[in-house]
């Protein structure tokens, strides 16, 4: 059995207590009630009573006036004595649910629960798996799929390798993990999940047909059971693929005919289906370019049909040239979202949402934010983020990127004030901007698999915990996030072992950034297995140029007066900003510029020193971290702590390949010793 993690096991035993349990339902509505009455039953081991006035915590369902389905208000009412009865009220079963796990938490978290409201900051809190119907999971480090394949181990396989079963069942069947998963989302209020890849391979197109569409409304009931919908991600090709048609061209009637027949057949099998996720015309998946038609035409063409049933279309924007001239410097991978997406803003239909990665690039250590977050105006948008660590350290390297996360969150767009309210960071203009904002917020990639932990790293937890809350309190810092998750997942650590675990989280991500690529450089990483160092691994490649480092300096001009006229595409303010090397942030200098090796940073170190000075500093926060490690030792769980310990060895490893050989190329490249004297060269 998976080890219990957050609001399933003995944590919300200690927190309830002995409570005496109601739900008080309005409404009639039963889907989420009725799991909640199960769960209630399981997890306190005692029945509800049908009395309110005899419950000590009375769930009220459908009694309030909130203008959101999700939101929920805590209240305690002291009765004689010293008896404090609790009601967790809201408009949905749903709401209820999210309620009973703040409850929780915060007991948990020593916070108090008298007259608390919350509602969710963005309305789509969704989860993105990139698994595979052979049981390999695309990017994932935690072992291999739960959904899907029936293997006798459960250690991490490598996607690339993993034997495909022709004609098998491709459902592994383990309903209770999919239900303790679905338990673990709901309470961070996660409330959508794409079930398979993006990349739509093999036998993933038959899920939406059956006889495997009867197996996925198997575990999209269990989803439903927590209040979380079910999406499918489709292969755009699937009527020649499936229906046997000669094209997939989506103006075509035939085609369009075939579309609303499956989906008609979806929704018959899962009534509360959530609808589709699409990656099309990117990285040689098909979609509508193949004729002549656009995005708006291929996803207007989904959303007609799915429409009628109340489902939404997600449409991701990872789209750019995968086949460049390394020499052609007027290329840039980074501009191409904008340059494909900009010109259709408005075009879409009213249950499109475009899927935006947050940077330009891909999940990179240090990226800016991609202009065409802020840009668009009459567009339902999601902001995408990677919980999965492919290129931030594989979940071996400990790497809590809430930091980075809401850096991004955080960023002023300077979109307009009449649009916005007055509130341009993203985490305001996600809602704001998309003109139907139920169809809006942010999606990350699960990072979850088979492994005994979840995530193969015991501490990789705290970034999908971290990703709901920041979905629905997008006010909440990295650090009280952290405090929660450390409270909820090591309650029986004393306070000297939570104070090293937590210096351990709250510098990690800045720790990953400082032995890695510098100021803002990406892609220095392994080509295909995007883990360890590898300077020119993608430099000289179709997929892009990352440093452009040669012997005079280093960094990609981006600018409009030399360069490849990237910063244009923000909004004024922050295009002045890029575009002048003197006011970028210096964690972007390289990203928007190419300056020489004596470069004086705001910092007063040149370009060089700080690599060299970062890269030793990275290194040597590993130790630290491996030193901090020994004294947690006998304060947690002994398998958790070997599972911790095991990791920072190798990141240890890590560490130190990334310094050498990052030092060494640039030594190389630049002729410029380390003020300090250490030895640069491998």
């Amino acid at each position: 059995m998976a080890d219990a993690m957050w609001l399933t096991g003995p944590v919300i035993r200690a927190a309830a207590g002995s409570h005496v349990f109601c739900v008080d339902n309005a409404t009639g509505e039963t889907p989420v009630s009725l799991r909640l009455r199960g769960e209630i039953v399981d997890v306190f081991g005692r029945p509800l009573v049908s009395d309110p006035a005899a419950a000590d915590v009375v769930l009220s369902i459908g009694r309030t006036s909130f203008d959101s389905d999700d939101a929920f208000r805590i209240r305690e009412e002291r009765g004689g004595g010293d008896g404090v009865r609790t009601f967790i009220e809201g408009n949905t079963a749903a709401a209820a649910l999210y309620g009973l796990y703040a409850w929780v938490r915060r007991i948990a978290a020593g916070q108090s629960c008298a007259d608390y409201e919350s509602a969710p900051q963005q309305s789509l809190r969704m989860i993105d798996h990139w698994d595979q119907v052979d049981g390999s999971v695309e990017r994932g480090y935690a072992g291999e799929s739960i959904f899907f394949g029936d293997l006798d181990s459960n250690e991490h396989i490598d996607y690339r390798y993993f034997p495909a079963r022709p004609g098998a069942d491709p459902f592994r069947g383990d309903m209770a993990r999919i239900e303790a998963y679905a338990r673990m989302l709901a309470s961070v209020g996660v409330n959508a999940l794409a079930l398979n890849n993006v990349n739509v391979r093999g036998r993933a197109a038959d899920l939406m047909v059956q006889p495997l569409l009867g197996r996925v409304a198997q575990i999209a009931r269990v989803f439903s059971g927590f209040g979380i919908k079910l999406f499918l991600a489709i292969n755009f090709a699937a009527p020649k693929k499936l229906g046997g048609l000669s094209t997939a061209d989506p103006l075509d009637p035939a085609v369009r005919a075939w579309w609303s027949d499956v989906i008609d057949g979806i929704y018959e099998a899962i009534p509360d289906f959530g609808g589709f996720l699409v990656k099309a015309d990117a990285e040689g998946e098909p979609g509508p370019m193949q004729y002549g038609r656009d995005h708006k035409d291929g996803a207007n063409m989904l959303a007609e049909p799915m429409g009628r049933h109340g489902g939404i279309v997600i449409w991701r924007a990872f789209v750019y040239n995968c086949k460049q001239d390394w020499r052609d410097r007027s290329t840039d991978r980074a501009k191409a979202a904008f340059e494909n997406f900009m010109p259709l803003d408005g075009q879409f239909a009213d249950n499109v949402v475009l899927q935006v990665k947050f940077g330009p690039m891909d999940f990179q250590v240090r990226e800016p934010l991609t202009p065409l977050i802020g840009a668009l105006e009459h567009t339902n948008l999601m902001v995408e983020f990677q919980i999965t660590a492919e290129y931030l350290g594989h979940q071996i390297d400990v790497n809590y990127v809430l930091p980075q996360w809401l850096s991004m969150t955080g960023f002023d767009t300077k979109a307009p004030a009449e649009l916005t309210g007055g509130d341009g960071r993203v985490r305001a203009i996600v809602p704001a901007l998309s003109p139907n904002p139920r169809c809006s917020g942010y999606a990350g990639v699960a990072n979850v698999g088979m492994d005994k932990n979840w995530t193969g790293n015991k501490l990789a937890q705290a970034n999908l915990y971290g990703f709901g809350r920041m979905c629905w309190d997008g006010e909440a810092t990295a650090e009280s996030i952290l405090d929660e998750w450390l409270a909820l997942t090591f309650p029986e650590a004393g306070e000297a072992a939570t104070k090293a675990i937590r210096g351990i989280m709250l510098t990690s991500n800045r720790t990953y950034e400082n032995y890695c690529a510098p100021l803002g450089v990406g892609f220095m990483v392994v080509p295909g297995v995007h883990y360890g160092v590898s300077v020119n691994g993608y430099e000289y490649d179709r997929w892009g140029t990352y440093h452009f480092a040669d012997r005079d300096g280093v960094g990609v001009d981006r600018t409009v007066a030399t360069g490849s006229g990237y910063t244009a595409q923000y909004r004024p303010d922050n295009a002045a900003m890029y575009e002048d090397v003197d006011t970028t942030p210096d964690e972007l200098l390289l990203f928007f510029h190419h300056v020489p090796y004596g470069h004086v940073l705001k910092s007063g170190k040149t370009v060089i020193q700080h690599i060299y000075d970062t890269h030793f500093a990275g290194a040597a926060a590993v130790d630290g971290y491996i030193e901090a490690w020994d004294s947690v030792r006998g304060s947690i769980g002994e398998a958790d702590w070997a599972n911790v310990a095991e990791r920072l060895q190798r990141q240890r490893e890590n560490a130190i390949a990334w310094r050498d050989q990052i030092n060494t190329y640039f030594y190389r490249m630049s002729g410029v010793p380390d003020e300090h004297g250490r030895t640069i060269y491998a």
